[in-house]
């Protein structure tokens, strides 16, 4: 194989990588990169399918490369710094959102720790999302104060699944624990409620945890429980 020919049979594996069809001579001439005639290409092209780079898979197709065209091709051709600024775009975009997922998950298995440790309704902002996770409401119900009244209940439930969100962005976060007890002002809905809430971090996102429960709840246990699992979102 001269040096024309393995240009020639570069150029071919590369079309067909990108396109998936039969190259003929016509395309090949298109691309400008041989300024020969059309009918030598065609017989350079025979000269390659004899040689077992290339196969015709119809008589009036064009060529396609063989398992030993492409060996040559990654043995011989083959520049994969060519192709590293578009890889690394898409692999930047990638990891990106391959991080922004695990900080999703990391924030929800904290949550989920959270609500395991308390008797009340644990929080937290999502990364990257405006929305909130929340665990716990079960919870909650099983408190006295929630059972004597389901007309509140019904307000709690309808703050955390439809305005917790836009609540929280009234509060300024801070890196201490704040508690909230029963402020009309954040909802008339709280009035009997007390709400723990602190700043996280995760990567480049700073976001919200917190407790929400009866005004009647344990306010050192939830203070020490909500600094732990904060602290682990922080390591």
């Amino acid at each position: 194989m001269d040096i024309r020919q393995a240009r020639l049979l570069q150029a071919i594996i590369d079309q067909f990588i990108e396109t998936a069809i039969p190259v003929g001579s016509k395309r090949l001439l298109q691309s400008k990169e041989f300024s020969v005639s059309s009918a030598t290409i065609r017989s350079e092209m025979a000269e390659l399918e004899d040689l077992g780079f290339l196969e015709q898979p119809h008589i009036s197709a064009g060529r396609i490369p063989t398992v030993k065209g492409y060996r040559v091709y990654v043995q011989q051709f083959m520049n994969p710094t060519m192709h590293e600024r578009t890889v690394r775009a898409r692999f930047d975009t990638l990891r990106e959102r391959y991080f922004q997922h695990k900080d999703r998950e990391r924030v929800y298995e904290a949550v989920a720790l959270l609500a395991n440790m308390i008797g009340n309704v644990s929080f937290a902002t999502v990364p990257h999302r405006d929305r909130v996770y929340y665990l716990g409401l079960a919870n909650a119900m099983r408190q006295p104060e929630f059972q004597a009244d389901s007309m509140f209940v019904s307000g709690v439930v309808e703050v955390l699944e439809q305005s917790l969100s836009r609540l929280l962005e009234k509060i300024e976060l801070k890196d201490e624990v704040q508690y909230f007890i029963g402020e009309k002002n954040l909802s008339p809905h709280f009035a009997s409620c007390s709400m723990l809430i602190t700043k996280y971090r995760i990567r480049d996102f700073t976001g919200a945890i917190g407790i929400l429960g009866p005004v009647r709840m344990d306010y050192g246990y939830n203070t020490v429980a909500l600094d732990m699992v904060e602290g682990l979102l922080r390591d």
